[in-house]
């Protein structure tokens, strides 16, 4: 029997499949297929990349389709406020960030105390995990006081013809380009984290808290690429595309 052919656009980019599709980003997540730094490149190119065959992963999109959607597992974030998605993601992944940071650190410290002789991999991820920490509080910082409250008066200013006031990086794509240049190097870091622990495989050594301490890394990778998917792919676009309306109609 003929397989069906997919309902959707296989010459899209990573990113356009990633909010257009319900699940998408848990079969990209899956596959390996990067979603969020790497969401401009191709849909072909990327699974090229990843080494799996376009056909595995159009199916398993396909199939995603069908799969059981609740508000609290899908949202199409396109059909909401911006301000809405802005407030979500501080909730959601802001917070979850700044949680798991505390008690990873901790964590990181513990096993390395334990393990760290015989496993000298861990000296690595703990020094990558200190550098991701810093740079994602100041970026999380940035994130909260300076582009998002601005993002939110100009979505008002738009919907209600107001006036938005100056601000102090000029273009909202300044504070953006930024944004996504330090996506790109968590991203990088989190690649490296992935492969020190060669895909977060505690050793056959491995204690509870070692184990525990791999599952909440990779956890915690897998909640970043979404929060960076939401920003890079729908914030980011929906932003610049305010400002053009705003001083369209200025």
């Amino acid at each position: 029997m003929a397989t069906q052919a997919p309902s959707f656009d296989l010459n899209k980019t990573v990113r356009e499949l990633a909010v257009e599709i319900p699940h998408a980003t848990r079969v990209f997540e899956k596959f390996g297929i990067d979603y969020c730094c790497g969401g401009a490149q191709p849909f072909s190119a990327a699974c090229q990349k990843a080494a799996i065959s376009v056909e595995e992963v159009a199916l398993a999109l396909q199939n995603s389709q069908t799969a059981v959607t609740t508000p609290e597992t899908h949202v199409n974030w396109n059909q909401k406020p911006l301000t809405e998605l802005i407030e979500y993601i501080v909730d959601k992944h802001h917070t979850f960030t700044r949680l798991e940071i505390t008690r990873l650190g901790k964590l990181i410290d513990k096993v390395y105390a334990v393990h760290g002789e015989n496993h000298p991999e861990l000296r690595q991820v703990a020094d990558l995990f200190t550098n991701l920490a810093q740079e994602l509080t100041g970026h999380l910082m940035k994130e909260e006081q300076v582009l998002f409250p601005y993002l939110t008066r100009l979505e008002r200013a738009v919907e209600h013809q107001g006036v938005l006031p100056l601000s102090c990086f000029g273009t909202v794509a300044n504070p953006i380009r930024m944004m996504e240049y330090e996506h790109d190097q968590a991203g990088t870091v989190l690649r490296e984290l992935r492969s020190v622990t060669n895909n977060y495989t505690p050793p056959a050594d491995a204690c509870f808290s070692y184990n525990t301490l791999y599952s909440a890394l990779e956890a915690f990778e897998t909640d970043l690429h979404q929060h960076i998917h939401l920003e890079n792919n729908l914030v980011h676009p929906r932003a610049k595309a305010l400002e053009e309306a705003y001083f369209a109609k200025a």
